[in-house]
């Protein structure tokens, strides 16, 4: 089990300061904006989410959103008869999104790079609630300006039943790219 005080805090401690607003406003910290760095992400560290209930409503609004209109998803007759598990599921592509969303950092310095291993391990039904654990799994040097950053999130429905797994691999920014000078890949 992770310690606590092994890692740094998960909350960056400074922002951007935008020159399109009022001094006194830029000059405020962010919230929920990160400006962490390649340096600045700890391999092993974990985060786990809030959780969320999805609803009626939010599968529908996704649905109509992405013009996912599978019986499985959208068609209650069809679920509860036909349907092998005897009611609407919440749309995996949902699941991945909201999940993500969980943990996701507004870090100015990180930009998804994609994503590998995604799998829809369980079902996910209305009214289900939904948590994620997000794990530091490793970095590497990669560009001049970027390091690479691979992540696990895991996804858990109720009360800690598994039911989606990805690794999220990101680029970052360098505190200093000098320091990675002869170590990048490319």
């Amino acid at each position: 089990m992770q310690d606590v005080g092994e890692f740094p805090p998960t909350v960056g401690v400074s922002s951007t300061h935008p020159k399109t607003m009022p001094e006194d406003h830029a000059a405020l910290p962010v919230w929920n904006a990160e400006n962490w760095f390649y340096e600045d992400w700890p391999v092993g560290q974990k985060i786990r989410s809030l959780r969320r209930t999805i609803g009626e409503s939010d599968s529908h609004l996704f649905n109509t959103l992405v013009t996912d209109i599978h019986p499985y998803v959208q068609d209650q007759m069809f679920a509860e008869t036909e349907g092998i598990f005897g009611r609407r599921l919440i749309a995996g592509a949902f699941v991945f999104s909201a999940g993500l969303g969980l943990v996701a950092t507004n870090c100015v310095n990180a930009f998804s790079y994609g994503y590998d291993k995604l799998r829809f391990i369980k079902p996910v039904f209305i009214g289900d609630t939904i948590y994620t654990i997000r794990t530091n799994l490793d970095k590497r040097p990669r560009y001049a300006e970027l390091g690479l950053i691979r992540a696990s999130y895991e996804v858990f429905k109720n009360e800690g039943e598994l039911v989606l797994y990805c690794e999220h691999i990101q680029t970052v920014k360098y505190k200093n790219a000098a320091d990675f000078v002869g170590k990048t890949e490319k």
